[in-house]
């Protein structure tokens, strides 16, 4: 059981990290590094900028552009089609799943909030949430009789139950039993009991519920699920041909899209050359890749893709020397570097440094100076705060290690909620995406945007955790969330491990309360973006660390969603008709 205490709560307030580092100049540090230096002995890169570059799509044929332009009129005839039925919602759900709601987000909107029939309002609940729509838990009130539950029996209505309570805002105590309950009785299926009281509506049903369980619908990156989710509707008894078909192609073509962005990242990878001259630091340009693609995933963010994989590389580089390789005294001028932003004041900075600000500086220049000429908006001093400032939480992090201090979880927490670099990813990312205005940027400050942005780094902060700090650990790194938990309560590392898992799911509850409000606005983008990195932490840590260990689970993820198409039948290029 867990221990969930006060005082172990996280505020929802960030850290002033001005507080924790004293002035730099009162340092006087030689330029010679160091006689010994740690080693994290990371893993080399599996991904051979050679084969990356190899890599090739039929699909981006027009014959393929074609067909999929007939299919999605097709489609779209399937929304009227549905209006007025109970199958609405179903088919909507289908629709995002299998990764093609990106091609209908007026029809979604529009045909969103038709219907409302009693044995779909599981799913209507969990879609109006997840598209903005205010709506009461009220509408399972009836939950706390008897008689309701035992309406619910059937498998996949309690799924539905299940997903849409992870909607839940803080206080909302219906939804905390929905999701109780129907946790407890989907686990009993799978374990074989209950069977005269849950009965399975498909032969896949099965592994749809596992899948649920490991990590229910909304924590869940939706460009990751959509290979997963086509296999699963292809079993489906009730599968559209049209509909299955439109999605394998559309998997494919946009797979191909993400190949030549890889290939556009590896070289610039490999022109940069800090692989060679930096050699204590990971190369995880793919692995990075596939981080932004959960973030940013439609075709159309290729540019924000291609250049938050290079804020991503650099981000690595410079947290391994924080982590790993920088003296203290080296890393405190480095920061005061960052701070100046003067390419004129890195004398002072050992060589590998002056690399690293040399790559940093040219490279966030040349995002602003992209900014600047497209949108005639100067972004540049944005992204030279936010960097000043995921460097001063790397340093507190040092001083901590070297000081042989092991914070509260508390402090611990509102730290890495920037050293993480999700502030500095998600700011990123909103100036490179070519929607952003003024007032937009200006919507960055305001209260709700800051705290959701907050709030999805510490789910980041906290899902590396559980997947690193085993590793962490054992080559004496400094301590994680958990060993905070354990050495601020006394209690096991299972125990630790089971109350972070708590902070977790507390944390989306808090993103869900910032999201049912309506005492401001906040553009999807932004929404979307402090979701899905939320979304993709969990992802990459579900098995282990995913970032650092690079041939295990990840190695195949990214095979699955950037290397290796779906297959398809052919097509006939006569009449672009597809042969099932």
């Amino acid at each position: 059981m867990a221990f969930h205490c006060d005082h172990l709560l996280i505020p929802n307030t960030r850290l002033n990290t001005h507080c924790h580092v004293r002035p730099v100049a009162s340092y006087q540090t030689s330029t010679k590094p160091p006689e010994a230096r740690r080693s994290a002995n990371y893993r080399p890169n599996v991904w051979d900028p050679k084969f990356v570059q190899s890599l090739t799509s039929d699909f981006k044929s027009p014959i393929y552009s074609t067909r999929i332009e007939k299919l999605k009129e097709d489609v779209r005839g399937m929304f009227d089609e549905a209006s007025g039925s109970t199958s609405l919602l179903k088919f909507i759900d289908t629709i995002q799943r299998l990764g093609l709601d990106y091609h209908f987000h007026d029809e979604i909107r529009i045909f969103i909030g038709y219907k409302d029939d009693w044995s779909i309002r599981a799913p209507r609940f969990r879609l109006l949430r997840q598209h903005g729509y205010e709506v009461c838990q009220d509408v399972f009130k009836r939950f706390k009789e008897e008689s309701y539950r035992n309406q619910c029996m059937d498998v996949e209505g309690m799924l539905n139950l299940y997903e849409a309570s992870f909607y839940a805002c803080e206080g909302e105590e219906i939804l905390n039993q929905i999701q109780e309950f129907t946790s407890r009785h989907l686990k009993d299926y799978m374990k074989g009991g209950n069977d005269d009281e849950i009965h399975s509506t498909s032969k896949h049903i099965k592994d749809e519920i596992s899948h649920s369980l490991e990590l229910p619908l909304l924590w869940r990156v939706p460009r990751m699920e959509v290979r997963w989710c086509i296999e699963m509707y292809q079993m489906k008894q009730d599968m559209t041909p049209s509909l299955l078909e439109f999605a394998k192609l559309d998997f494919n073509m946009v797979q191909a899209t993400y190949q030549q962005e890889l290939k556009y990242a590896s070289r610039w990878g490999r022109d940069l050359g800090l692989d060679e001259t930096l050699s204590f630091a990971r190369n995880r340009l793919a692995e990075c890749f596939l981080w932004y693609t959960g973030l940013w995933s439609e075709p159309k963010f290729g540019n924000v893709r291609r250049q938050l994989t290079k804020v991503g590389y650099l981000v690595t580089v410079i947290d391994d020397a924080y982590d790993v390789y920088g003296s203290l005294e080296e890393l405190k001028l480095f920061t005061e570097a960052v701070e100046r932003w003067d390419i004129n004041t890195i004398e002072s900075l050992p060589q590998y440094m002056k690399i690293c600000f040399f790559a940093l500086y040219n490279t966030v220049n040349e995002m602003a100076f992209e900014v600047l000429k497209r949108d005639a908006l100067d972004v540049l001093p944005c992204l030279k705060k936010t960097w000043a400032e995921f460097c001063k939480a790397l340093l507190v992090e040092a001083t901590w290690y070297y000081g042989e201090y092991t914070p509260t979880l508390e402090e611990y927490t509102k730290n890495g909620s920037i050293s993480v670099a999700g502030p500095l990813v998600s700011l990123h990312g909103h100036c490179l995406s070519g929607d952003i205005e003024k007032e937009a940027l200006e919507c960055m400050d305001n209260k709700q945007h800051t705290d959701l942005t907050y709030w999805a780094s510490v789910i980041f902060r906290l899902a590396n955790d559980l997947g690193t700090s085993k590793d962490e650990q054992e080559r004496g790194d400094a301590p994680t969330s958990i060993q905070c938990c354990m050495h601020q309560t006394g209690v096991s590392e299972s125990t630790a491990r089971e109350h972070i898992r708590y902070l977790i799911s507390l944390s989306w509850k808090k993103m869900n309360n910032i999201l049912s409000s309506r005492s401001g606005y906040l553009p999807s983008s932004f929404i979307n973006t402090a979701q899905n990195l939320a979304r993709t932490s969990l992802f990459m840590y579900q098995h282990g660390d995913g970032f650092s260990i690079p041939d295990r689970e990840t190695k195949d993820r990214i095979a699955s969603i950037i290397v290796e198409p779906i297959p398809v039948r052919g097509i006939e290029r006569s009449d672009t008709k597809c042969i099932f």
